[in-house]
């Protein structure tokens, strides 16, 4: 690893975002979707990310932005058809992350069967707190995270409630395509999306490891 690219700073040269959508059952319920079979993947630009300090950008085009809560995984080193058994030796630690989405805009792309893109992938949909090295979280199949908006309590979750485990996917993935150092894997949120307005304060954390906050914005443009 160049001294100039550290992973502690990983949303400023990581490339690839990839996301695991509906891998929480009680997040698919209720999105009124079926539980999946496989996971379901999206992709998010690396202009999405938005590191604390940063504002969320409201995007123009929406009128009901939504929290998703997510654990995200930093990958350490390229893989291509990772085995599962071998998985985590290319995890290099930790990010909480937020998949904001454009709910309404998501809706009609369902009803059209387009793409998710335009709710899912504008610039700061993905909020990250700080890099969070892998030994210092011995299992990552036993977290509690949670979300708050302006103070209520929003979101809470168990990362032992993934459909999904994180070997799983890093191995499905690197199947289709292969994943580099500094990529990042968005792992599904719990239950409990629900929307944001301009102003409001989002904090959020896994318990015990890391927290972050951030402010809603409407951009200037």
């Amino acid at each position: 690893m160049a001294a100039s690219r550290p992973l502690s700073r990983f949303w400023e040269w990581g490339k690839n975002i990839v996301c695991v959508g509906r891998n929480y059952a009680d997040h698919a319920k209720e999105m009124q979707s079926a539980v999946p079979s496989e996971p379901v993947l999206f992709l998010k630009p690396s202009t999405a990310y938005a590191p604390e300090g940063s504002p969320i950008l409201m995007p123009a085009y929406s009128r009901n932005l939504h929290h998703e809560l997510e654990l995200g995984v930093v990958m350490g080193k390229r893989g291509h058809a990772v085995p599962e058994a071998q998985a985590m030796d290319y995890v290099a630690g930790y990010a909480l992350c937020l998949d904001m989405t454009a709910r309404d805009v998501q809706d009609e792309c369902k009803k059209k069967g387009l793409p998710w893109t335009l709710a899912k992938s504008f610039t700061t949909s993905c909020p990250v707190s700080a890099f969070v090295p892998k030994e210092k979280v011995p299992d990552p199949h036993n977290l509690k995270l949670w979300l708050k908006v302006n103070g209520e309590l929003r979101q809470e979750g168990e990362t032992s409630s993934m459909i999904f485990t994180i070997p799983y996917i890093i191995s499905y993935i690197s199947k289709i395509m292969a994943l580099e150092e500094g990529d990042v894997i968005l792992t599904g949120t719990p239950k409990g999306v629900g929307p944001v307005e301009v102003n409001d304060e989002i904090q959020a954390g896994i318990h015990g490891v890391v927290s972050m906050r951030f402010k809603v914005e409407r951009p200037e443009y």
